[in-house]
């Protein structure tokens, strides 16, 4: 963050994945969203996008790569940025993201910091895309299933964003590779609250509690599960499959709003008037000099 004035404060956010898919056009669309999230995750506008690519020449034709860029490309200017070029490295594996300069008023920035007593907590996606993708490569889960759910995922968390803007937003981050527990927590320690999470109101994609049921998971379950460890409690009656979506790591997630209860219901329901169906209302701020997560 650098604030250049006292109207304009500069994001610059780095990130990027290895093919959720494989498809290289909707890995280049999911790349994209998810990285240009980290920017409306802080509320603010993206405004120029640098490529970054990791790619095996040898290994995979150039015309994979011109789709993974094209799908990229296409999420920037949908998102309103341009894209100012990037950079390459011949690497083993794919890997693609990118650097994202935004701005954001500094009066308006958001953080993960702020949650109060009494705010509520908005999800804006479902969660789940950990299990899936991994289940599509292991063939528990055809592509054709998992397609359906594409768009989706590779949707911006700008029109959520623009909407959110009218509404006292007290805290604010993108649910991405630590699952909805381990980003909640986050919240939670750094606002000193504690974070109950109401699991029956928790928005999963298809299919995704059938894929644990059938024995996939997801590299990233166990370290997020050990986040959480003296920080959580499950209060709820679970399944140990239904406690895995938990730890669950998204790709390109939505975004996790804390907000007066007050506010919520006119939120949400002008958010489903523009077509962010999923949107869920999943929890609630405690006070507790103590942080923690309370799933109930």
């Amino acid at each position: 963050m650098y604030r250049l004035s006292d109207e304009i404060a500069f994001i610059s956010t780095v990130d990027f994945i290895t093919p959720p898919v494989d498809d290289p056009y909707w890995f280049g669309q999911i790349a994209a969203a998810n990285s240009l999230s980290d920017v409306y995750a802080m509320g603010g506008k993206p405004l120029t996008a640098l490529n970054l690519v990791m790619f095996p020449p040898k290994k995979l034709d150039k015309s994979v790569l011109k789709e993974i860029l094209h799908g990229g490309n296409d999420k920037v200017l949908e998102s309103g940025a341009s894209m100012a070029g990037g950079h390459s490295v011949d690497d083993n594996e794919p890997k693609y993201g990118l650097a994202v300069t935004g701005i954001v008023h500094p009066d308006k920035i958001l953080t993960n910091c702020g949650a109060r007593e009494g705010d509520v907590l908005i999800l804006t996606k479902p969660l789940g895309t950990g299990v899936l993708f991994n289940a599509c490569r292991s063939g528990k889960l055809s592509f054709n299933e998992l397609e359906i759910l594409l768009p989706q995922v590779a949707s911006l968390n700008k029109k959520s964003l623009d909407i959110a803007r009218s509404f006292d937003i007290h805290s604010c981050t993108d649910i991405t590779g630590f699952g909805i527990v381990g980003h909640s927590w986050e919240m939670a320690a750094g606002s000193r609250v504690q974070i109950d999470l109401f699991y029956n109101e928790l928005p999963f994609y298809p299919h995704a509690l059938e894929m644990y049921r059938k024995g996939e998971t997801t590299g990233s379950n166990k370290a997020n599960r050990k986040l959480s460890e003296g920080r959580l409690e499950i209060a709820a009656k679970l399944t140990k499959e239904e406690v895995e979506l938990l730890f669950d790591p998204q790709t390109s997630g939505g975004l996790l709003l804390s907000v007066p209860e007050s506010q919520s219901q006119k939120m949400m329901s002008e958010m489903k008037t523009a077509g962010i169906d999923t949107i869920a209302k999943i929890g609630e701020v405690i006070a507790n000099p103590n942080p923690c997560i309370r799933v109930i």
